[in-house]
């Protein structure tokens, strides 16, 4: 691939806020980019507007309702779709995907494989019932160079040109190298990295803390609960993160602590609204019938609480989340909890 402005398309699948925010950045770099509207009628009408999540395309966006296209004309794909049709439309794209492909995903979730009988003490969820978005990539498809993006990367700021930063991880060192030459500009540095499941993880899992940081807030407890949240958090994505296969080190850095900052104290951040909202009293069903785009937390607060529970992880804050989320305590309730409970010595996984 050259560098600047290549001739070949880069393409990205997912027309969201975030989607449409690296659309735009990635054609600083690159002559044009193509991308992908599941919905017809919304793929016409954003043809028409130049328009997409509220942000303005730039001249060398071009707009497909074709997934044969953007896999026959771009040997760069960038996915962002959530994790509940991710599945689904890598199913879909695979067909038009070869091994020179190379895929950089930005979705922050789970995918889950559901057994024949419910999860129950004889028949725990495990890491075999779960999947990262880059898993699902390689089960789905003949891709072999696959990476995330993973960082403080509030969409709405992005497309805004306020200054961010990424991590591009993954196994393969030229993978990191094309997502740096694509998307680094004078405003949005890369980082890069080979932990793929650290940053993963590190990306799902604060998901959780910022729920909670919204709820901080909607009770109006202050910086220092919020901080407090913050840091026992971290070690809490930590331990979960250790026991799902990722390594310290990811949730350290830009990918893990960093991203966990941005979403813990911005209302931009869609699992921060949601937990603003549950404690303004607003029931979960409202909340998410009301958002326009995916909350990935809420999800993956429920697949924490079963999995902590199969590998006998203590996640007290999720656990909280859960029980607030399925109507078991109330926001107030769950914060006076929180305050009793007893915690072990405040950093315990450098041991």
């Amino acid at each position: 691939m050259s560098s600047k402005n290549t001739s070949r398309p880069v393409g990205v699948v997912g027309a969201g806020s975030f989607g449409t925010a690296i659309a735009n950045l990635l054609t600083e770099n690159s002559q044009r980019v193509i991308l992908y509207v599941r919905d017809q009628t919304k793929s016409k009408q954003i043809a028409e507007t130049r328009v997409s999540a509220g942000q303005k395309l730039s001249d060398r966006i071009s707009i497909t309702n074709s997934l044969q296209e953007i896999g026959e004309e771009c040997h760069v794909i960038f996915p962002v779709v959530p994790s509940a049709n991710f599945r689904e439309m890598m199913q879909n794209l695979s067909p038009h995907l070869r091994p020179y492909h190379i895929l950089i995903h930005g979705t922050k979730g789970f995918d889950l494989r559901l057994p024949d009988k419910p999860f129950s003490g004889r028949n725990p969820m495990t890491r075999a019932h779960v999947r990262t978005m880059s898993e699902v990539i390689k089960e789905e498809s003949s891709v072999v160079r696959v990476g995330c993006m993973a960082g403080p990367n509030l969409a709405r700021e992005i497309a805004d040109h306020k200054p961010a930063a990424t991590v591009i991880a993954s196994q393969f060192n030229e993978v990191v190298e094309v997502g740096q030459r694509l998307l680094k500009n004078d405003r949005f540095l890369i980082y890069g990295g080979n932990d793929l499941i650290g940053a993963e993880l590190s990306g799902i899992l604060k998901n959780i803390i910022a729920v909670g940081a919204g709820m901080i807030h909607g009770l109006g407890l202050g910086e220092n609960a919020r901080a407090l949240l913050i840091s026992r958090g971290l070690v809490e994505m930590i331990h979960v993160g250790r026991a799902l296969g990722g390594n310290i080190q990811a949730f350290l850095g830009l990918a893990g602590v960093g991203d966990l900052i941005a979403t813990c104290g911005s209302s931009l951040s869609r699992n921060f609204t949601v937990g603003q909202k549950l404690a303004e009293g607003m029931k979960m069903e409202a909340i998410i019938a009301g958002m326009e785009e995916v909350a990935e937390g809420v999800k993956t607060i429920d697949i924490i609480h079963e999995l902590a529970r199969s590998y006998k992880v203590r996640c007290v804050i999720n656990e909280m989340l859960y029980k607030v989320i399925h109507d078991d305590l109330t926001v107030a309730d769950a914060q006076h909890l929180l305050m009793k409970l007893p915690f072990r010595q405040e950093v315990d996984f450098l041991e």
